[in-house]
């Protein structure tokens, strides 16, 4: 199988909350720009005035960049951002890149204003089928990835300044050898490369890099992210969102993020290794879900709350294995008649025996238990979360009340916002303790400022900080914690939902996902371990 250079196309957002992002990776020959692009493109959200498929950028062999419009969106370059955008007609077909050039997408005063940083060698991709491009370019043209570079022209002075020329680069001549390859782009596609465990790693990674990403598996997790994530957001939904089952109005943020979180895990026996040990306890919490008429992927909440151990405790005092709060535990057992219960709890420091008494937890500035980013509680006399049955019949409660929530509903990311819920609240308002990072607040503020329409991208357009643990929020509406929650969650459900369909099919509660195990299933890209190598210590 005959393989060739792989080019990478780094670009930068100038302008607007995507800037925090700095430069961003994305995987050649052709990336799509626009404010709907679809998995693997550079979605543009919130900026007004771009097509869903603005304009396509091309990486040829040798490292040359063309951008190209679609159809007759506008698309302007200058060698620099610090132009004056008004004295740039818009190309009329491709032109080619040089590094630090500037893309302005849109009609001038609106849309999204990119560098061009680079394009890079990284890796390697395979002979295959490469999507046509024919419907981004325009009528009686070839598709961007197989233009003959011989008909790329200038822009000429007539329509830009002289100094514009430098950001142009017309080549004279191709080899024989180029321009078959060129042409062949067209029909070639990169094969995802199986991956899995490799080192010892972590049960958990609290943020990821999509700098890394390997956009290659977009393809691959579209099958579960329908299954596991937007079909039931579909159901939920209803006639108010009868366009989910189309990818392009996916939440391709999201997708990014999780696929580079599935390629994090996925190389760590160690999460493995966890699986197999809290297999019965993933299967019980499974089979509730079910019950109750709510997603599976919310089995993997315990997972990234506390690789489901019954004894952890938070900085915040969230304890067991959902890691409730006392006082959502409180609301529970108050309103939602489950059985659980904390109270005589032992804080350092004092004498007194404290229980909770509001059903909603207060700021932790405000809080008795926490001091200094530490909980102080040192046990509970009474301790119901650190049991699996009462814990989960409270968590259950709590993820309906998101869940059945008509604005949630709507929404057409339910499953993305009721995981979210369950870290930074649905709202606690009614309680008297309402905060504005509270999912339900937080997404009527998003939609009142850029319409319900984009709904099912609230999520992705909210991770905006580098990492879990930094001290600024980066312009999102939440806290960097639950910028990083959800994906990770959706990616480790991916990853539990291999393993255990491979190595427990047998058990109930995993039958219905051999079918993700089978010829057409999305596991069969992994190297999903034997149980028998896991409990071996990873030896293969």
């Amino acid at each position: 199988m005959s393989t060739h250079e792989r080019w990478d196309i780094v670009l930068r957002v100038v302008h607007g909350p995507m800037a925090a992002l700095g430069e961003q990776v994305f995987r050649g020959p052709v990336v799509r720009i626009g404010a709907n692009p679809g998995p693997g493109g550079l979605a543009l959200h919130g900026h007004r005035g771009l097509d869903a498929r603005q304009c396509v950028i091309t990486a040829y062999s040798g490292g040359t960049v063309s951008v190209a419009p679609v159809g007759n969106n506008q698309v302007r370059v200058a060698p620099h951002v610090n132009v004056d955008w008004r004295e740039i007609d818009p190309i009329r077909g491709p032109e080619y890149l040089s590094d630090g050039c500037a893309l302005h997408l849109g009609p001038v005063g609106r849309g999204a204003t990119l560098e061009f940083v680079t394009c890079r060698r990284l890796g390697q991709w395979q002979r295959g089928d490469l999507a046509s491009e024919v419907a981004d370019v325009p009528s009686g043209t070839l598709p961007p990835a197989a233009y003959d570079a011989r008909a790329v022209g200038k822009v000429e002075a007539s329509h830009a300044p002289y100094w514009f020329l430098g950001c142009s680069t017309v080549m004279a001549t191709f080899t024989a050898t180029a321009l078959v390859l060129i042409g062949a782009f067209a029909w070639l596609r990169r094969d995802v490369v199986a991956l899995g465990p490799e080192e010892e790693g972590y049960e958990f990674y609290p943020s990821v890099d999509i700098q890394q990403v390997d956009t290659a598996l977009f393809e691959g997790l579209q099958k579960p992210f329908w299954t596991f994530v937007m079909a039931p957001n579909a159901d939920a939904a209803g006639p108010a969102r009868p366009d989910l089952d189309r990818p392009e109005r996916w939440d391709d943020r999201l997708l990014t993020y999780v696929t580079a979180s599935v390629e994090q895990h996925v190389r760590a026996w160690s999460v493995f290794r966890r699986l197999d040990a809290v297999k019965s306890e993933y299967a019980q919490v499974t089979r509730r879900l079910r019950a109750r008429g709510l997603p599976e992927v919310f089995a993997a909440i315990p997972y990234q709350e506390s690789r489901y151990r019954s004894d952890m405790t938070s900085k915040v005092c969230a304890h067991g294995w959902w890691q409730l709060m006392p006082e959502v535990a409180l609301r529970a057992r108050k309103l939602g008649g489950v059985d659980i219960e904390v109270r005589d709890c032992r804080i350092r420091g004092s004498q007194a025996r404290w229980s909770p008494s509001l059903l909603a937890p207060p700021p932790t500035r405000r809080a008795d238990y926490v001091r200094d980013g530490s909980c102080l509680i040192e046990r509970c006399e009474v301790e119901g979360r650190a049991d699996l049955d009462r814990s989960t019949d409270a968590a259950l409660y709590l993820l309906e009340q998101a869940w059945k929530d008509d604005e949630i509903r709507r929404s057409g990311s339910a499953v993305q916002l009721t995981i979210l819920s369950h870290n930074a609240g649905l709202d606690d308002a009614p309680w008297g303790q309402g905060k504005r990072s509270n999912v339900l607040p937080a997404y009527s503020r998003w939609i009142s400022e850029v319409g319900e329409d984009q709904g099912p991208r609230f999520y992705g357009s909210q991770i905006l900080c580098r990492s879990h643990d930094e001290s600024s929020w980066c312009g999102s509406v939440f806290a960097p914690e639950t910028q990083h929650y959800a994906y990770n969650i959706i990616a480790q459900h991916f990853l539990a939902v291999c393993y255990y369909a491979q190595n427990y099919g047998e058990d109930p509660a995993f039958a219905p996902w051999v079918v993700h195990t089978g010829p057409d299933g999305y596991c069969r890209q992994f190297k999903i371990p034997t149980r028998d190598e896991v409990r071996k210590g990873g030896s293969r």
